[in-house]
């Protein structure tokens, strides 16, 4: 493990909210329309942000086009404007609650809260019941949500989990109990990977991440390969891995992970350079390594944020330096503020391709741009002419139904579409091959068992 550096901010977190953001002192730095679009939007979508966020990541000269500041404060322009005239009436003149909250409720069912069949099908049974805080999309993996890690160190305006952190329990995945989900999956030896994520499960101290992580070592889940931790907090509070209390016990604990010969795989979310230039930054993505952890950067291509291929190079460079491996580059998901964010997926493959073409091999490995679509992730291989079509190339890299992974299709160019659901099939065809009520095959997976490090 390697050794703790001093660094010169490393205070004790404190997070911000629409209620407490007035004690800031860059509050006062901002014009009040900027106030206000915070005030307002904030009652709709989730708004949290912490002093490293503020102080290090916020280029402050440059407010309100600086990418992070963007990342974390709503904007006005995240409503239509007659949603957000009408609320701002209710928050500001009006100031009835109970107004508000029947006001919001509605914008946020018009914000398809939960997209891909989150709650409609990817949700586990066991004896006909759900399994809460778990979901089952695809064989081989499992997401587990544990109770304790639905929050962030800072909310990303984009985020596509916003339902988790608003109230809306009737759609919030938590699960309260650990042993539920090792119970699962000794019921489910095809599942090889296991990702603990949330909101976010690095703002858990390491006792209470212990209590989910260690179980899933115990004999009887030999299947279980994988352990993934999706997380933010590697951009936004590089302290967790640094400097914070419990810091040193955390990588302990993802050596314990390793040597119990499982390959443990911090999912790192990073949406702009400026999260990676950071001295405290660098030096968590090498104490994480150390361990023997793998560090897989991703993140979304959104308007507004990271429209620069040089930032995304710039990103997977300095990771790949620090012994991180690039690994995804989405497309922003059909929820939320999706038209504030949302980018032509022409743009988007310019950018990627722009993007990948200025870093080495090494970088290559990262994959985009992806699409977390219903039936799978679908990525955007290129923009082709085929008999004078001008066409999408696509392919599933993984998918409801297995045998879909890896075929190539392809769907008319439209310079217009954002999201797969704009696409139609090319060649005169009515549907594409995946649009069928049929149900996935259930396909033998084989298990190659790792071995414990002596």
């Amino acid at each position: 493990m390697a050794a703790r550096i001093p660094e010169p901010f490393s205070p004790k977190f404190k997070p911000y909210t629409r209620h407490t953001i007035q004690q800031a002192r860059q509050w006062e730095w901002l014009p009040d329309e900027q106030r206000e679009a915070v005030q307002v939007v904030s009652h709709v979508l989730p708004f949290r942000t912490n002093e490293y966020v503020l102080d290090q990541l916020i280029d402050w000269i440059n407010i309100p086009d600086d990418p992070i500041y963007r990342l974390v404060f709503p904007h006005r322009d995240m409503l239509p404007p007659e949603q957000y005239a009408h609320l701002r009436e209710l928050v500001l003149v009006q100031r009835d609650k109970a107004a508000i909250d029947a006001y919001v409720h509605g914008i946020r069912l018009g914000m398809n809260p939960h997209p891909a069949g989150q709650m409609t099908h990817n949700v586990p049974r066991v004896n006909d019941t759900f399994v809460r805080g778990l979901q089952h999309k695809y064989a081989q993996t499992v997401l587990f949500f544990p109770s304790a890690g639905q929050t962030c160190h800072a909310y990303c305006t984009f985020c596509f989990r916003w339902p988790q952190f608003v109230g809306m329990d009737d759609m919030k995945f938590d699960a309260r109990k650990s042993h539920e989900l090792a119970a699962y999956l000794a019921l489910h030896r095809e599942v090889t990977d296991v990702l603990i994520t949330g909101g976010d499960p690095m703002i858990m101290n390491t006792r209470q991440l212990a209590a989910y992580l260690e179980p899933l070592l115990a004999p009887g889940l030999e299947h279980i390969q994988n352990i993934r931790i999706g997380t933010k907090a590697v951009a936004y509070w590089p302290q967790r891995f640094v400097s914070d209390r419990d810091s040193d016990d955390l990588l302990r604990l993802f050596e314990r992970i390793v040597k119990a010969g499982k390959n443990l795989a911090v999912m790192g979310h990073y949406s702009h350079a400026v999260e990676l230039r950071q001295d405290i930054a660098q030096q968590a993505v090498k104490r994480i390594v150390s361990t023997g952890a793998t560090l897989r950067m991703q993140g979304p291509l959104i308007r507004h944020i990271n429209e620069d291929p040089a930032s995304w190079a710039e990103l997977w460079q300095t990771g790949t330096r620090l012994g991180a491996i690039p690994y995804y580059m989405f497309v922003e998901r059909d929820t939320g503020p999706r038209s504030y964010f949302e980018l032509p997926l022409a743009k988007a493959y310019e950018i990627f391709q722009a993007a990948y073409q200025m870093v080495s091999g090494l970088s290559r490995t990262v994959r985009g741009p992806s699409m977390s679509a219903f039936p799978g992730k679908i990525v955007i291989d290129g923009i082709v002419t085929v008999n004078g079509e001008k066409l999408f190339a696509l392919q599933f890299l993984q998918a409801r139904n297995p045998d879909w992974v890896r075929r190539p299709f392809f769907a008319k160019f439209d310079a217009d579409a954002t999201w797969m659901d704009d696409l139609k099939p090319a060649f005169g065809q009515d549907r594409f091959f995946f649009e069928t009520d049929e149900p996935a095959p259930q396909v033998p997976h084989k298990i190659i068992r790792l071995a414990q490090a002596a």
